[in-house]
């Protein structure tokens, strides 16, 4: 056995944990890393992320422009920037007209109620409103709402039954700067074209409903003796309380006043009308000028033909219009055409009315079957022209020309 003395035994242990520091020396500096420059992990970070991005993820892509037309400088598409513009311009220009007629209680006494609703569209700063005239018809009170609330009392300056517009006026004060909507040319629109409607459907004040031409040209009986024969078909919702109201084009322009739907629940149903501007144009100029239509008529009273009164006056056609009478050194005496002599009834209670007479059958080689056609055809006529009229007489069928007189207010 080897016997150690004490000095060995020292620098035995000595060596030993110098060992075991110089071993935990090594470990530690094995293990920790040394400290990282900032700039240097956010670039290692994002092209970590940026690797598996592109490994993993889908590429949403921006859609082009020309999908969605998206203004650079915008949140909104081309088409709700024009709606915006649109409305931002001219709704102030739209009025809610409300009526009030006169009814009567069982005991025959007066009073007045709420009568019907609509819109109208402010076309001069004094004050002019072009809407409908069922809007107004029967009123015996008018009130225009404007879009700051304050309501006016308003006057009807004249109406047309045969195109449905009225011209309604009130008085703004001293300073209102009333804003007006102008007449755009709808002779040149298209089907397909975008138009906007802004009205108070239901009450609900400057409403913006949008839709395109769904047809043009169409021709629409508004009234029993009256149709107008290019009015503009929209899918536009329109519903009551948007009568009266302005059809735009997409440049804020009106092009027509809405005037009716076709529905079976009274609610839009996608098929709406309004009467082209060109027609108002006319309508309401001389409506501010006459207080009525200056148009040109024939001055008779008609009674329109049927299979039974044909074959009990004896005529050898039963479509027409018999002339009953005519007015003294009027237009139609003038011209040579001949009233009816032998007075007859349908029944007790029917009007006395004259056979006997001529039968109008054309207007400038138009048929003519009923006083919807004749006035159809008068419509955009003035006094003083001349117009050629078919007639049967007897069994013969003759042509003779008539200088139209004016229509009775």
């Amino acid at each position: 056995m080897k016997l150690y003395t004490k000095q060995d035994l020292v620098v035995s242990s000595f060596s030993s944990v110098l060992i075991v520091l110089l071993a935990a020396l090594g470990f530690w500096l094995y293990t920790v890393k040394p400290p990282v420059n900032p700039q240097d992990q956010a670039k290692n970070t994002t092209g970590a992320a940026e690797a598996v991005q592109e490994e993993d993820l889908i590429d949403f892509k921006t859609s082009p422009a020309s999908q969605f037309l998206v203004d650079t400088f915008s949140q909104y598409t081309v088409d709700e920037q024009q709606n915006i513009s649109v409305y931002e311009k001219l709704n102030e220009a739209v009025v809610n007209i409300n009526t009030q007629v006169m009814t009567y209680s069982w005991f025959s006494q007066p009073y007045p109620t709420e009568g019907s609703a609509g819109s109208g569209s402010i076309i001069d700063t004094r004050g002019y409103v072009v809407t409908n005239r069922h809007v107004i018809e029967g009123a015996f009170k008018i009130y225009v709402s404007l879009s700051d609330g304050t309501q006016y009392e308003g006057t009807v300056v004249g109406s047309d039954d045969q195109t449905d517009i009225a011209v309604v006026k009130f008085s703004p004060p001293a300073g209102m700067q009333l804003k007006t909507i102008s007449f755009a040319d709808s002779s040149n629109l298209k089907v397909g074209q975008k138009v906007i409607a802004i009205g108070n459907p239901f009450g609900f004040d400057r409403t913006m409903t949008t839709g395109i031409i769904s047809s043009l040209g169409r021709p629409i009986q508004i009234d029993k003796n009256a149709i107008v024969k290019d009015m503009i078909q929209t899918d536009t919702a329109i519903n009551p309380g948007n009568s009266g109201g302005p059809l735009l084009d997409s440049q804020g322009r009106m092009i027509g006043i809405n005037t009716m739907i076709y529905s079976t629940s009274g609610s839009s149903a996608g098929v709406g009308f309004a009467v082209p501007v060109n027609t108002a144009k006319r309508i309401v100029s001389d409506l501010i000028q006459y207080g009525f239509v200056n148009r040109g008529s024939i001055d008779a009273v008609f009674v329109e033909l049927n299979s039974t009164l044909a074959n009990y006056a004896g005529l050898s056609i039963n479509q027409g219009l018999l002339v009953s009478e005519i007015t003294k050194n009027g237009n139609a005496d003038k011209a040579g055409i001949k009233a009816g002599s032998e007075a007859v009834r349908y029944n007790r209670l029917s009007p006395v009315f004259y056979i006997g007479g001529d039968v109008i059958t054309a207007v400038n080689g138009s048929k003519i079957h009923s006083l919807l056609d004749l006035n159809s055809i008068l419509e955009n006529s003035k006094p003083n022209e001349k117009v050629q009229v078919t007639i049967q007489r007897g069994r013969q069928s003759l042509t003779i020309p008539v200088t139209l007189a004016q229509k009775g207010k």
